[in-house]
């Protein structure tokens, strides 16, 4: 690896965490006045379509299967998920959003609606698509990379 690309990785690496930190500070004040926190929106958002296993949660967000399962827990102790039957699995039960959940995520979109048009007037639609496939292809260069080891 050259130098450039040394470089190029830890801006990268940096940039990265930065965007993280700024996506969940943001991501936080969007949910909290629908009784979310960013965690709770996450792991919700990540079942709306369709029900997944903690660990498939987990697997899709990038993130450990722990704290899915502790969040899950929480989400269907406030009555916002629930577990019901895997046929493909008798012990890893599927989460689903219940209806309070779904509501709750509904509130959101008010907000959502307003900081994605914020970011599109701010970074232009064409920079904001491209954005959005930079950070597609990375991920998944990243599972590549990942993957070969």
């Amino acid at each position: 690896m050259s130098r450039a690309e040394q470089e190029l990785l830890s801006r990268t690496a940096l940039g990265v965490f930065r965007l993280n930190g700024q996506f969940l500070a943001v991501s936080e004040k969007l949910a909290a006045p629908a009784g979310l926190t960013a965690a709770w929106w996450q792991v919700l958002g990540a079942v709306l379509h369709q029900p997944l296993p903690v660990a498939g949660i987990a697997r899709a967000m990038g993130i450990t299967r722990q704290s899915v399962q502790r969040i899950a827990d929480l989400l269907v102790d406030k009555g916002l998920a629930a577990y019901e039957p895997n046929p493909a699995h008798r012990r890893a039960k599927l989460l689903t959003p219940t209806d309070a959940g779904r509501e709750a995520i509904a509130r959101l979109a008010p907000g959502h609606a307003e900081l994605a048009r914020q970011l599109a007037q701010e970074l232009g639609a064409q920079e904001f698509a491209q954005t959005v496939a930079v950070l597609e292809r990375l991920s998944k260069a990243l599972e590549s990379v990942a993957a070969a080891e």
